[in-house]
């Protein structure tokens, strides 16, 4: 784990890429600005965490990292022990966590759930929705620390990385760390997960609705070799991709508001 700072004091804040070791765009972000150096106004973190991972362009090494938080300082698994130095690291800091995604082009916001952090912070990013975990968040970083988590695109994409730079620089500025850009006018649509939308057993998958887009009773969602799936109820796709999961399609979710 790689953890440098910039700006003078103890920091209350940090910026943590390549969780997963897949999705390089976070990593990206954290190098660009510690090359750039600029001064800040407060001080910041800036972690890049499972090196390992990144360095073999892999998920993970012995375990999915956003999945074992609080971690164990004596587990025999790598990112178990990575994730209780990580936490330990991140004690006392409001956190914006990067990800990427095989679902979705543009970026959006992960949090437990859309509480007065996510009110002050999110309207200043550019992302399409804000999305409240919920129940869904075992194992994974957000659960156990002030994070707001950022799916920034397409995994492996040169845009994810653009779009990971500008989420840093926005995020520094809602912080006050770096001048404030703009507060968003439009309203940010606002989901919260319900359920998993698991897969049969099947050799090919396709999905046939667009995340964040309303799914009507009857519509054919997605693809099993032959099987349709036809939706029973209304939803909303969140992070629904053939395979992005090894055994969901993504999440089912409903809309509960706008942030803005």
């Amino acid at each position: 784990m790689r953890v440098e700072q910039l700006g003078e004091g103890e920091p209350e804040y940090a910026v943590v890429g390549a969780l997963h070791g897949d999705e390089p765009c976070g990593a990206h972000a954290v190098e660009h600005f510690l090359r750039e150096r600029p001064s800040l106004e407060r001080p910041v973190k800036f972690v890049v965490a499972n090196e390992p991972a990144l360095e073999r362009n892999v998920r993970y090494t012995d375990v999915d990292l956003n999945r074992v938080f609080p971690g164990d300082p004596d587990a025999d698994e790598y990112e178990r022990r990575l994730a209780h130095e990580l936490l330990r690291e991140l004690r006392g800091c409001t956190t914006l966590s990067i990800h990427s995604t095989q679902s979705y082009d543009r970026p959006f916001a992960i949090v437990d759930d859309a509480d007065p952090l996510t009110e002050a912070i999110c309207p200043y990013l550019s992302i399409d929705a804000v999305v409240e975990a919920g129940g869904f968040t075992e194992g994974r970083l957000v659960e156990y620390a002030n994070v707001i988590e950022v799916e920034a695109g397409r995994q492996g994409s040169e845009e994810a990385k653009a779009y990971a730079v500008r989420l840093v620089r926005e995020f520094l500025g809602a912080i006050g760390a770096l001048p404030a850009g703009e507060r968003r006018s439009a309203d940010i649509p606002v989901f919260r997960l319900e359920r998993l939308i698991p897969k049969t057993p099947a050799t090919t998958y396709d999905v046939r609705v667009a995340n964040f887009e309303r799914v009507s009773p009857g519509a054919t969602f997605a693809t099993a070799d032959d099987d349709e799936l036809v939706a029973r109820e209304p939803f909303y796709p969140v992070l629904m991709s053939p395979y992005g999961y090894e055994k969901e399609f993504g999440y089912a979710a409903e809309l509960t508001g706008t942030l803005g």
